[in-house]
């Protein structure tokens, strides 16, 4: 939709081809129906190591600033929460309302319930490129692929399809894989018999070595940890899960607790070695949820007396809300997942998005080898890669 504005604000004349009933499919569900459009923090350090090169310099051609912009042109009020920008009516359908109404505005002609199948150079007089769909074909003097990629629920039919269009046309591949995603444990390991929701601290380690730690409010569920830091640090452990390797969670209960600040607090707990149990002990200290779900690890009974219990297995039952360890089984996959990781390299594209082997076809949104943070990040790619596309193509 975006680039499709941008085309047409330039003079193009547009035709989309949707997949789905709608537009904006997709977009309705974002930052939990509130859609966070981009972020003032933004950087290219946020995005995958491999595309951090080439946002710098996309977003130098269309940043934050301009997504702002761009809202206002739509008539979308935008506000702040701590630099995540959201439109300021807290409704992602606002933002899709405005994309379709400018298509409208601007003459963008779109056929529904169209699947796109291949685009390819055509012997036409005017030097045009053949479109196919699933039921039609037409000419375009240029055609802006951006079919999206495996991530999403069923109904927004992401289903990868320009994967395979793209590598019919020549352009490598990257492996995907399902990013801001959850994942489930071990069937072995002991999780909260009721929902627990806790600021946290989360370390993830390949064997012994830490890939990544994130600081937030983790979700425990019966079969697995989800959550901001949980997404977050998806992006880069995701690959090793999915290839079965070990990978641990390790969690931290008290994170605003430095070592020493911690020994302190357990020798103050451990002043309650008397007649109260283990459950009772343990009450004021931290979720019920959490508690249990430690002592059931350790195999300990809740009704267990404190005087019987050692000082040195009361300290080591406190050192675990610093310490817990999950193994990591598989990721909730790409239904669950936010954003796919991996797509068409960008050695393939040009600076304004162009296919470099075949003039006339540009690629914009998650289809290529970029992903970025939670916070609006991927939405900034979008616009970004959108605006320059359509704007490109129009000329």
């Amino acid at each position: 939709m975006c680039a499709a504005i941008y085309a047409a604000r330039n003079g193009a004349e547009v035709t989309i081809l949707e997949k789905n009933d709608r537009l904006g499919k997709k977009l309705s569900m974002t930052g939990n129906g509130r859609c966070n459009l981009t972020n003032l923090d933004m950087k290219e350090e946020y995005y995958n190591l491999s595309a951090r090169g080439r946002m710098k310099e996309w977003l130098g051609i269309y940043g934050v600033e301009d997504v702002i912009s761009f809202m206002k042109s739509l008539g979308v009020v935008v506000r702040s929460e701590d630099g995540y920008i959201y439109p300021a009516s807290g409704q992602a359908q606002t933002v899709v309302n405005a994309l379709t109404n400018e298509l409208d505005r601007l003459g963008v002609k779109v056929i529904y319930n169209q699947q796109f199948k291949a685009v390819n150079s055509s012997e036409d007089e005017r030097g045009r490129l053949l479109i196919k769909t699933s039921t039609d074909e037409c000419f375009a003097d240029d055609c802006i692929i951006c079919s999206g990629s495996l991530s999403g629920a069923k109904s927004t039919l992401s289903t990868g399809d320009g994967y395979y269009i793209c590598s019919k046309l020549g352009m490598t591949i990257k492996n995907t894989y399902p990013a801001l995603v959850g994942f489930k444990v071990d069937p072995e390991e002991v999780m909260p018999q009721g929902g627990v929701r806790c600021m946290a601290e989360i370390a993830f380690s390949l064997g012994n070595e830490i890939i990544t730690s994130e600081y937030g409010e983790l979700q425990f569920t019966k079969d697995g940890i989800s959550g901001i830091p949980v997404m977050q640090a998806s992006r880069e452990i995701v690959k090793f899960i999915e290839e079965k390797k070990p990978v641990f969670a390790i969690i931290n209960f008290f994170p605003d607790y430095d070592e020493v600040d911690f020994t302190a607090l357990k020798n103050d707990m451990l002043r309650l070695k008397d007649e109260r149990t283990l459950s009772e002990f343990l009450n004021g200290f931290a979720n019920s949820n959490i508690n249990d779900m430690i002592l059931s690890k350790m195999k300990l009974s809740p009704s267990m007396r404190m005087k019987n219990i050692s000082v040195s297995m009361a300290t080591c039952i406190l050192d675990n809300y610093r310490n817990y360890k999950l193994k990591l089984s598989e990721s909730y996959g790409y239904q669950a997942s936010q954003v796919t990781t991996g797509g068409v390299s960008l050695g393939d594209i040009g600076s304004d998005m162009s296919y470099k082997k075949m003039p006339g076809v540009y690629l914009a949104g998650e289809l290529l080898d970029v992903d970025g943070r939670c916070g609006g990040y991927n939405l900034q790619w979008a616009w970004t890669s959108g605006s320059i596309a359509g704007t490109a193509a129009s000329i």
